[in-house]
C-alpha cells in the first residue's frame, strides 16, 4: 500500500513539474535559437523545439493565444505582422501607465482562449510573446506576465518581470514611477521588436557601410524615441554598425532626405587612423549603400529632415 501511494505520488509530482518545467526550458531554448535576442524567428523554425524527446508548438498555427491541453494556462501570446502605416502600431498597444495591452480573443470573456489568459494571470505564470516583426517572423519576447484585465475594453494588461512588481492597479502612479515602468516597457519589449523590423527591412546590413554581421550592427532611431516624432516603427530607423551609429546619435555623421551621407566638416579637415579615413570620411557624399527595397519600410523623409536639420545645426 505504502509503495502504491509513493507511486502516485511521484507521478502528481511529475505532472505538477511540467508546467514550470516547459516555460523553463522552452525560453531557454529560444535564447539560443535568437541569439539572446538579437535575431527573430521564424515560425517554421519554432517547430524545431522539444521536450522529453517530442516536438511541443510553442506558438498555435492558427490563434493568437496558445493554450495546450497539457496545461492549465495559456503558454504563449503571439502578434500578427502588419505592414508599415498599417493598424495596430506598436505605439498603440502602449497605455498611459508604460504597460502594453493584448486584446480578447474575441468579446466573449468565456472564450476558452481567453480563459486560458486569465487562468495564466490568477496563477502568475511567465508567458511568452511572439511578436510579429515580419511575414511568419517573429520576435520572442519573454518572461511576460498578465497582471490585469481591462473587460470593458476586452483586454489583458501585460508587464515585463520589473514592471510586474511596481504595477499598482487601480491607482494614479507618481510620475517617477511612471517613467521608469515606461522606460522598462521600451527596454524589454520595444526595443526587441523594433530591432528586429528594422533588421529585416535592411536584410542585417549596415545601411551606411553594408557591413553583414548582425552582432555588430543596431538599429538606430532616426528621430529618438524620447521626442514627439519618435515613432517606433521602421520608417524611423536604419540599420547602422555601432561606429557608425555612434557617429549618427552625436552628429558626426548625418543623413540627408535624399539619402546621401554627409561627415561634419571638421571631421573632414582631420587627419587621424584609418577608421576617420575609411570609415567616414570615405563615406562623406555618398549614397547609402544598403536602402530597404519595399518602400514602406524606408526612411521616412519627414523624420530625415528633422534629424538632418539637427546635424546642421550641431555642425
Amino acid at each position: 500500500m505504502d509503495e502504491q501511494l509513493n507511486d502516485v505520488s511521484v507521478i502528481a509530482v511529475g505532472i505538477d513539474d511540467f508546467d514550470p518545467r516547459l516555460r523553463r526550458e522552452a525560453m531557454a531554448w529560444l535564447t539560443v535559437r535568437t541569439n539572446d535576442g538579437l535575431e527573430p524567428i521564424s515560425r517554421h523554425d519554432l517547430l524545431d523545439f522539444t521536450i522529453d524527446g517530442s516536438m511541443f508548438r510553442l506558438m498555435d498555427p492558427t490563434r493568437g493565444i496558445r493554450k495546450p491541453k497539457e496545461l492549465s494556462s495559456a503558454l504563449s501570446i503571439s502578434t500578427t505582422y502588419h505592414p508599415p502605416g498599417a493598424k495596430p502600431r506598436y505605439e498603440d498597444r502602449v497605455g498611459s501607465d508604460g504597460l502594453l495591452r493584448y486584446k480578447w480573443s474575441t468579446t466573449d470573456p468565456n472564450n476558452m482562449d481567453n480563459r486560458g489568459l486569465r487562468a495564466a494571470m490568477n496563477e502568475g505564470v511567465p508567458l511568452i510573446w511572439f511578436y510579429g516583426v515580419g511575414p511568419s517572423l517573429f520576435q520572442p519576447i519573454y518572461p511576460v506576465f498578465i497582471v490585469a484585465e481591462e473587460p470593458e475594453q476586452h483586454q489583458f494588461v501585460i508587464a515585463t518581470e520589473v514592471a510586474r512588481d511596481l504595477y499598482r492597479p487601480a491607482s494614479q502612479a507618481e510620475e517617477q514611477l511612471r517613467r521608469y515602468v515606461m522606460a522598462e516597457t521600451k527596454r524589454r519589449l520595444h526595443q526587441p521588436v523594433f530591432r528586429a523590423t528594422v533588421m529585416r527591412a535592411y536584410e542585417t546590413r549596415c545601411t551606411v557601410c553594408a557591413l553583414g554581421h548582425g552582432e555588430l550592427l543596431d538599429a538606430a532611431h532616426i528621430v529618438p524615441d524620447s521626442d514627439d516624432g519618435g515613432i517606433a516603427a521602421v520608417t524611423n530607423g536604419l540599420a547602422m554598425c555601432k561606429i557608425h551609429h555612434a557617429a549618427y546619435d552625436v552628429h558626426i555623421l548625418g543623413i540627408t532626405p535624399d539619402l546621401v551621407v554627409e561627415i561634419r566638416k571638421d571631421l573632414l579637415d582631420e587627419i587621424d587612423g584609418p577608421m576617420l579615413e575609411h570609415g567616414l570620411k570615405e563615406r562623406h557624399g555618398q549614397k547609402l549603400m544598403v536602402v530597404p527595397p519595399a518602400r514602406g519600410d524606408r526612411p521616412d523623409r519627414e523624420l530625415l529632415s528633422l534629424s538632418y536639420e539637427r546635424f546642421l545645426t550641431v555642425g
